[in-house]
């Protein structure tokens, strides 16, 4: 009887051997492939720059099942994203993406140039030609691929200082929507107003990048962060020749606007980047067309300090996103793109608006922020230099206020380079007004002035003023995101004949 079984059971074994094996199901997996492209060398030099990059390839993705592609790139000082879950939402969503390291950060060569077109925006095209290369990519036509970007401050920099570099070289971008954060239009103007140096945030930007800078480009600009004046002579004419073509404002002075819609990101309280930098992007790098696709979003983030001298206030958070369906700005990215680039219905509205977060938290959306409303506040005289300011009376509460105000006065001044710094602020009185959101833009003479006319933007903001508090210019003559600087003589700059123009909104 054992030997039965045991000829049964090796019959059965055989019979199992002989059996046709039962299905396995095969899942497909994300991939990641890691390369460089060779792009342009650096000035003086033949030896090309490599620019390195991660590729995330969706498990959906085949030559007969394309998919558009996402470009991600890190901020100033960083290095890529190669963590595929930090882009699962994308992925999941049916893209793929590239996420790549500027050059002469993470793992690419050269030195940094801050996004000029003939270097960082030609390493953007140059990785454009890779992606359309790629048989999984989906194709508008041969050599265009379908392709979106994402990334804040120098990582939105690179979008736009590719998509117009392309417009510059060949008349049209391949990218067919962008998705930029808290980044610039005009660079020298965001980090020196009035050629006044935000000597706070420039002397963080040196201690994380100014090694990757070109030496002189580096000495100078230690320079700057050290006199917090833009340099004379030389060093001055250098940082022009350097910043002249780093940003948007130089496409759209050329002529050039982008056609394609865009998500832009700006926060209120950053003291970098200002709101002023969102709107200006907003309203002049975009053609009417892509601007009725296009969103601007403001939210009370950024590249945030406190502003304690002079005294101002601002609520964190981002209202907007979540009034627009969404529980943050990333999620509302991914949603645009799932509109732009797949066409799918995502719920999304207020295309062509502006979408601000007020100082304290609501989220107000306009059509137009142009200025409708103008006080006369007649003379100011900036205080003695020990800090304190001086806050004159616009207008009681309550009332709503958005947008870019302006203040124009004829100027004196006998010293040259004499700072003063300018805000709205709210509170019940003078004594305890603060900046609305902490942000405050100089006024500075490059030489001694007597009743020159100047009109000055201050810095953009979205406030309510309720009943009992009251709306005030405030003029100081320090500020602390302009460390270091102040003025010399008490009362040394004067103001006469002094406007205060800005939007109100009616509740």
């Amino acid at each position: 009887m054992r030997r039965a079984v045991s000829v049964l059971s090796a019959l059965g074994f055989v019979g199992a051997l002989l059996a046709p094996a039962p299905a396995v199901a095969v899942v497909a997996e994300d991939t990641v492939t890691t390369g460089c492209v060779l792009s342009v060398p650096e000035p003086g030099t033949s030896v090309p720059v490599r620019i390195c990059y991660s590729l995330f390839k969706p498990a959906v993705a085949s030559a007969t099942h394309t998919v558009p592609l996402i470009f991600s790139s890190h901020g100033w000082g960083g290095s890529r994203t190669k963590d595929i879950r930090q882009f699962r939402a994308h992925l999941d969503a049916g893209f793929g993406v590239l996420s790549f390291d500027q050059r002469s950060f993470g793992e690419s060569t050269g030195v940094a140039h801050v996004m000029n077109p003939d270097y960082e925006g030609r390493d953007v095209i140059k990785l454009v030609d890779l992606v359309a290369g790629l048989d999984w990519v989906t194709k508008q036509r041969p050599g265009d691929p379908l392709i979106g970007a994402i990334g804040g401050s120098y990582g939105g920099g690179y979008q736009l200082a590719g998509a117009f570099t392309e417009l510059r070289d060949s008349g049209r971008t391949r990218f067919d929507a962008l998705a930029p954060e808290i980044t610039w239009w005009d660079l020298k103007r965001s980090l020196a107003p009035s050629e006044t140096a935000r000597t706070i945030w420039l002397s963080s930007l040196y201690a994380v990048g100014g090694k990757n800078l070109p030496p002189s480009i580096g000495k100078a600009f230690l320079t700057l962060v050290a006199t917090g004046a833009w340099p004379t002579g030389k060093a001055g004419r250098e940082l022009d020749r350097f910043f002249a073509h780093n940003g948007p404002a130089w496409h759209v002075a050329q002529g050039r606007k982008l056609d394609i819609p865009v998500l832009f990101e700006q926060g209120l309280t950053d003291n970098l980047f200002n709101l002023n930098e969102g709107l200006s992007n907003f309203d002049r790098a975009l053609t009417p067309r892509a601007r009725a696709r296009s969103l601007l979003v403001g939210h009370n983030g950024g590249h945030a300090l406190p502003s304690v001298v002079p005294p101002g206030y601002g609520t964190s958070g981002d209202p907007c996103s979540i009034a627009l369906g969404s529980p943050n700005f990333a999620d509302l990215a991914v949603r645009f793109l799932r509109l732009q680039l797949l066409g799918q219905s995502t719920g999304l509205t207020g295309f062509g608006a502006y979408h601000l977060a007020t100082a304290d938290g609501r989220c107000l959306t306009q059509r137009s922020l142009v200025s409708n409303t103008s006080r006369r506040l007649g003379k100011i005289a900036t205080p003695t230099g020990v800090g304190v300011p001086v806050n004159v009376k616009i207008a009681a509460g309550p009332l709503t206020v958005a947008g870019t105000p302006r203040v124009s006065a004829n100027v004196y001044t006998i010293v040259p380079r004499t700072p003063a710094f300018l805000a709205l602020s709210v509170g019940t009185s003078p004594l305890t007004a603060r900046v609305i959101q902490n942000n405050t833009l100089p006024l500075r003479e490059k030489r001694a002035a007597h009743g020159v006319r100047r009109t000055i933007e201050l810095p953009a903001i979205a406030v309510d003023v309720p009943a009992g508090q009251n709306l005030y210019l405030t003029v100081s003559p320090v500020a602390d995101m302009f460390a270091g600087q102040r003025a010399p003589l008490p009362g040394a700059l004067l103001l006469k004949n002094t406007t205060v123009s800005y939007r109100t909104i009616s509740r």
